[in-house]
């Protein structure tokens, strides 16, 4: 039997419903405690939900970003060292903290743990204090995709004095770009990330290591006992990101609205009066868009295998656990021809212009009309995740990547 590792796991916000980062984390633990390793989880808040056999060490930051009181201003008790003073200092002068932050508390904290660990892994924290844990143990990092690129889709779409915040609000990114090139090895997700990181990171190829995710088939899979709700389309993504394409979405419902009997499921919470909320008054889909949040894996994989047809409308993704997820629930998928998505998805999506609403509309239009075609594309998908997306086969080439670096040390 191969020696069993003694992992350390770092994510700066890890709760899955706040992102990959979070879903990736505990599918990941999960496995390599299968697998027999023994895994500690390195979190701040919102801290993540784990299996069985994992073990959590929270490292509270002052959560400025909770989601009761976000942007709250701590009263004076709360502070605790420099590094508190540090994080409301950047969050007042408009910019995010947290990989930095994060980084700095969870440096201290291996460092009374020397000796605990053969190998650390960073889930793109990508801080300065992570530079200073690679003098302690070998570090393996992640990246599932270049924040550099949200930063660039976001600015595009930011009006006026808004492009001054966002660019302050993205200063962590040059901290990234700066710590990515210093660690070796480098997990990412698909072809389509290792391009973007060795772009914008200056990242060497050498250095990078293509893993795609699995996806969790206890929950997503097909429920051909459940009927599908005539009309229903889902989505998994983030309301207000304009990254994530939900206003493209929106703008080809109210087109099919005008002729067909549709409604729409987004899987997120939107800012109330935010830009989302707006849109969807604006179109009158007030009775044709639901938004739900906070929901279990179950429930989620139930919501989708019960609807006709689901949706990733991003502008840009790294990989897009969703874009698996409806798969492997055997749900016919469209999906916009951007970054990872042609690549995850192949032929056994629809696939569309990112952005374009007309030709979004097209393709849900004709897969409502057509139920041979929704299966064919169903099924398709689902056989697509069964023979590539695989958690048990990600851990273990997750393990071999940790022995590349332990090896180098």
């Amino acid at each position: 039997m191969a020696e069993r590792l003694r992992v350390a796991l770092l994510s700066y916000r890890s709760k899955p419903t706040c992102g990959g980062q979070g879903v990736y984390l505990r599918h990941i633990s999960r496995e390599l405690v299968a697998l027999g390793h023994h895994v500690e989880v390195f979190s701040g808040q919102p801290y993540p939900e784990l299996d069985e056999g994992v073990i959590l060490n929270k490292i509270p930051s002052l959560d400025l970003y909770n989601d009761d009181d976000p942007f709250r201003t701590p009263p004076l008790k709360e502070f605790r060292d420099w590094i508190d003073v540090l994080e409301v200092a950047t969050m007042w002068t408009a910019g995010f903290p947290e990989p930095l932050t994060f980084s700095l508390r969870a440096h201290r904290e291996l460092k009374k743990r020397v000796g605990d660990f053969d190998v650390v892994q960073d889930n793109q924290t990508l801080g300065y204090g992570v530079l200073g844990i690679q003098k302690l143990f070998p570090v393996v990092g992640t990246i599932h995709h270049p924040i550099s690129v949200d930063r660039r889709i976001e600015l595009k779409a930011a009006k006026r004095w808004k492009k001054l915040s966002m660019r302050r609000w993205y200063g962590f990114v040059r901290m990234q770009a700066h710590v990515a090139p210093r660690l070796s090895p480098i997990l990412t997700v698909s072809e389509s990330s290792v391009a973007d990181i060795h772009r914008d990171f200056n990242v060497p190829q050498a250095n990078l290591r293509l893993i795609p995710l699995g996806v969790d088939t206890r929950f997503f899979h097909p429920r051909p006992q459940l009927p599908r709700r005539r009309g229903s389309i889902v989505a998994v993504a983030s309301a207000d990101s304009p990254m994530k394409g939900v206003a493209t979405l929106l703008r080809a419902v109210a087109k099919l609205a005008t002729e067909r009997d549709v409604n729409l499921t987004v899987v997120s919470r939107p800012t109330p009066g935010g830009p989302t909320e707006k849109l969807v008054t604006e179109l009158s889909l007030q009775d044709r868009v639901t938004f739900v949040h906070g929901i279990s894996d179950e429930e989620l994989a139930e919501l989708i295998a019960t609807s006709e047809i689901s949706v990733v409308p991003s502008l840009y993704e790294g990989f897009s656990l969703p874009a698996v997820e409806h798969m492997a629930c055997g749900t016919p998928l469209v999906a916009s021809r951007t970054g990872a998505l042609p690549e995850v998805v192949g032929d056994a999506a629809v696939q569309v212009a990112p952005g374009d609403p007309e030709e979004l509309a097209g393709a849900l239009r004709r897969l409502h009309d057509s139920a041979e075609e929704r299966a064919a594309v169903g099924k398709r998908g689902y056989d697509r995740v069964m023979e590539r997306y695989a958690w048990p086969v990600v851990a273990q080439r997750t393990v071999e990547a940790y022995r590349e670096a332990i090896a180098a040390r």
